[in-house]
């Protein structure tokens, strides 16, 4: 059974920093996309960074210059680094992989990712 396990959220003032990690069981995850999508209430699954098996990484625009996404094939696990948060980045934050995801408009699309974790809460205050 597969299975994605986030952790890492939190409570933080604006300007702080979290880091979220999620860690993959049940299968091998070296040839998935690996991604982060948030959600806020009221509001949809939005694209937040994304990491191809070939280390190529995307993000969405907000994100570029404060978050930074990474893996660790050995250890099944995708992480990403928040930096200078801002009260707008609340939302609960989410995990998910997928296979043949190659492609900047593809690693973009939650449609394209077969596996989600539960999400972790991530609240700044001002």
């Amino acid at each position: 059974q597969v299975q994605l396990v986030e952790s890492g959220g939190g409570l933080v003032q604006a300007g702080g920093s979290l880091r979220l990690s999620c860690t993959a069981s049940g299968r091998t995850f070296t040839r998935y996309t690996l991604g982060w999508f948030r959600q806020s209430p009221g509001k949809g699954r939005d694209f937040v960074a994304g990491i191809v098996w070939n280390g190529n990484t995307y993000y969405a625009d907000s994100m570029k210059g404060r978050f930074t996404i990474s893996r660790d094939n050995a250890k099944n696990t995708v992480s990403l680094q928040m930096n200078n948060l801002k009260p707008e980045d609340t939302a609960v934050y989410y995990c998910a992989a997928g296979q043949g995801i190659l492609t900047s408009l593809s690693v973009t699309s939650r449609e394209k990712y077969d596996y989600w974790g539960q999400g972790t809460q991530v609240t700044v205050s001002s």
